[in-house]
């Protein structure tokens, strides 16, 4: 008979953290940053999170990521309910003094917020008020800007024991004093940093008296993914595990689990390019196993069959693992999407459950992966215990459930020919946290309706798009075969791609309420946008979730209908947290916009709230009888400005086309997109393009330089590109 949950957790988590009770506050080598001045401390004993409140589920608190340990992103508060939601309004803002996306989610510790924005910001709050207690820099090099794959985001810090953890974008973890906002240690968590663009873009993981920290870049070269774990106290490493295996020829595998891995790559695989397997988000701990979970992401190239070359499984990109918190060694593993040629990461957040399954209790580890399947395992031991798509799906014909494996789909081999596969490679469910009611059986996942057209580019003149390889993927809404010819060649129309495929090809998004035990979709509603938030669910029989065009929407966990929607003036797309303070229960939200799912090529709807009132990151706080929150002033189309004179070189022209398609289209959208149109410079950046393109003069501003893959006269050829286009516009007015 097994333990019930909170007291086992309680248990082992004090175990574990024992030998941490009266530990000094150690401060490393690394140079410290300079605290900004603060307004008001908290408390003596800020932040003191322990084992014992960590198992607790304390539900005032909103202690880590998904409220407690388990990772759910509920709530057992119900004060605010099905009849008062609609009574939702105003109690604070802060904002955050940037435009990028925000993507993470606040802690709120005895009545304190702390959060974080872009490049690793830290903010202390009154969680009652909004008064700012104080504020971190960790003043990264802006440079590292540039090889974050999905914007330059944050999703969160992790609280123990008076301190605080978080990471920068540059890869650096620093720790620091929760009560001052005093630097303590920073370590920097990179390995071999000036081959790989590692990036830091999620969240430090709990695990006993350690921290886990994963990174970000298997979408560009050299990245070979791996978890790293550090000392709580000083910062010390103590174990690194490497998902993927290293070159051969550099020697036998320095891990003993890459032996068997390594056979399961090609022999003529790209080394070069790292192999991936990259863990970006989607972290667990279970304090009574031991154990660490975490998902991989791609394999690098993800297009393993360019240049004729055949795959195996590649193990262990788009897998979930285990791993001895003790040790640092593979407990378990399940992988996905053998030979993964989609893009398909299993980085997605995981949830921690007991549950009865087939009428035997499990502890069960969930998720609604990027591929489509919603995922039970026995996190024991990583049996499978069922796989059911919760989206539609045509990437494979099922998963086999004796094997675990899915079954081959030759409609979505797009090695001959360009085909339309579903998901795409934004996944049917991306970062954005879901939510599960235990009672209810219910998980909420926000959920992608979204397909992309994918083709190689080895023998196209678009040529290899820096993040992407040589598989672009485009959505529906942005496959344009004429608008494509010049750089891509002859396409099929959309039209013939789609045949066969018994589902609406636009994008589209939903809110569903999946039944986990029977596994089927209970409910569902559609939202606003496919790139709308993440879910809290509460015990007062609600499910939240922002949305991209400004509202807080709150649904009936039941039914699913929509209760109220507050509009708050602000795309969101992290999920909201409740916590209740003196006796009144919050609702609050990071809302910005950004991330994958519009930096790669989504332009902005001008019905989404970033378009209409700009795009500044605040932090929204409701409660019951609070007025309307103010809403942003609208923002005014500003008039094109007149682009220098039109170049007359087309062949440099064409360069840049070229140029600008592999090295800049990622982020500068032209359209609506959440960073600036290009075609849009105004005369001032014109004079300095090359400063800034070659020199880093907009690092600071999270632009970083690319002289290392662009000479001065490719920069000018890019300048031309944009200037011509710039004139383009202007013929089009």
């Amino acid at each position: 008979m097994m333990n019930k949950p909170a007291a086992a957790a309680a248990m082992a988590l004090a175990a574990g953290l024992a030998a941490l009770s009266g530990c000094h506050q150690h401060e490393s080598a690394a140079p410290a940053a300079t605290a900004p001045p603060i307004s008001a401390a908290p408390p003596i004993g800020a932040a003191a999170v322990d084992a014992r409140r960590l198992a607790a589920r304390e539900p005032d608190q909103w202690l880590t990521l998904g409220g407690d340990w388990t990772g759910a992103y509920y709530s057992p508060l119900k004060d605010i309910d099905a009849g008062n939601v609609g009574r939702l309004g105003f109690a604070w803002d802060y904002r955050l003094g940037t435009n990028r996306g925000q993507e993470s989610t606040p802690l709120v510790i005895d009545g304190v917020m702390y959060a974080t924005s872009n490049f690793g910001r830290v903010y202390a709050l009154d969680a009652a008020t909004g008064r700012e207690l104080w504020k971190y820099d960790p003043r990264m090099d802006g440079q590292w800007a540039r090889y974050a794959c999905c914007d330059a985001v944050n999703r969160g810090l992790a609280a123990f024991d008076g301190r605080l953890y978080v990471g920068a974008l540059d890869g650096w973890l620093h720790a620091l004093d929760a009560r001052t906002g005093q630097l303590l240690w920073k370590v920097d968590t990179v390995i071999r940093r000036e081959h790989a663009p590692y990036t830091f873009s999620g969240a430090p993981l709990l695990a006993g008296h350690l921290l886990i920290v994963g990174s970000a870049g298997g979408d560009f070269a050299a990245a070979r993914g791996y978890v790293s774990a550090y000392d709580l106290t000083n910062g010390e490493l103590r174990w690194r595990f490497f998902t993927v295996p290293r070159n051969p020829a550099d020697g036998p595998q320095d891990q003993p689990h890459l032996t068997a891995a390594v056979k399961t790559w090609n022999p003529a695989h790209r080394w070069e390019a790292g192999s991936g397997g990259t863990v970006w988000d989607g972290m667990a701990y279970d304090p009574t196993l031991r154990l660490v979970y975490f998902g991989t992401g791609n394999a690098a190239p993800y297009n393993s069959y360019v240049g004729g070359r055949h795959t195996g499984d590649q193990l262990y990109a788009a897998s979930i693992m285990a791993v001895h918190a003790d040790s640092g060694a593979l407990a378990w593993y399940y992988q996905t999407v053998p030979g993964d040629r989609w893009d398909f990461d299993s980085t997605q957040k995981l949830i921690l459950a007991d549950m009865s399954v087939a009428g035997r209790p499990r502890r069960v580890l969930m998720q609604a992966a990027k591929n489509g399947f919603y995922y039970v395992l026995d996190r024991s031991s990583g049996e499978l215990l069922s796989a059911h798509n919760f989206a539609f799906v045509n990437w494979t014909r099922g998963v086999d459930p004796k094997t675990g494996r899915p079954l081959p789909a030759p409609a979505a081999d797009y090695g001959r020919s360009p085909k339309l596969v579903f998901p795409s490679e934004a996944g049917a469910h991306n970062w954005q946290p879901m939510a599960f009611d235990a009672d209810r059986g219910l998980t909420f996942i926000p959920v992608i309706e979204s397909g992309n057209v994918l083709l190689e580019t080895s023998d196209r003149r678009a040529g290899l798009v820096e993040g992407q390889f040589t598989t672009p993927a485009f959505v529906p809404e942005a496959y344009d075969p004429a608008a494509m010819l010049r750089l891509y060649g002859p396409l099929p129309p959309l039209a013939r791609l789609a045949r066969g495929i018994n589902t609406d090809t636009a994008s589209r998004g939903y809110l569903r309420a999946w039944n986990v035990a029977q596994h089927h979709t209970v409910w569902e509603t559609p939202t606003a946008t496919s790139w709308d938030g993440g879910v809290l669910a509460t015990a007062g029989g609600l499910v939240m979730q922002g949305d991209a065009n400004g509202n807080l929407n709150a649904y009936s966990a039941d039914t699913g209908e929509r209760l109220a929607s507050i509009a708050v003036g602000s795309s969101m797309m992290a999920a909201p947290i409740t916590y209740r303070v003196n006796g009144t229960q919050y609702i609050a939200i990071i809302a910005g916009y950004g991330g994958g799912g519009v930096i790669t090529g989504i332009p902005l709807d001008p019905a989404s709230a970033a378009y209409r009132y700009g795009n500044d990151g605040r932090i929204i706080v409701l409660k019951i009888g609070g007025p309307p929150p103010p809403l942003p002033p609208p923002v005014a189309e500003q008039p094109l400005p007149m682009p220098p004179a039109r170049p007359a070189d087309t062949a440099q022209i064409d360069a840049g086309e070229v140029l600008y398609n592999r090295f800049c289209s990622r982020c500068h959208v032209f359209g609506r997109g959440i960073l600036p149109d290009l075609r849009r410079m105004q005369p001032g950046t014109h004079a300095i393009f090359n400063a800034i393109v070659l020199g880093g003069a907009y690092a600071p501003k999270g632009m970083g330089r690319f002289d290392d893959v662009l000479t001065p006269v490719d920069a000018e050829a890019v300048h031309s590109y944009l200037i011509d286009q710039a004139w383009r516009m202007q013929a089009a007015q």
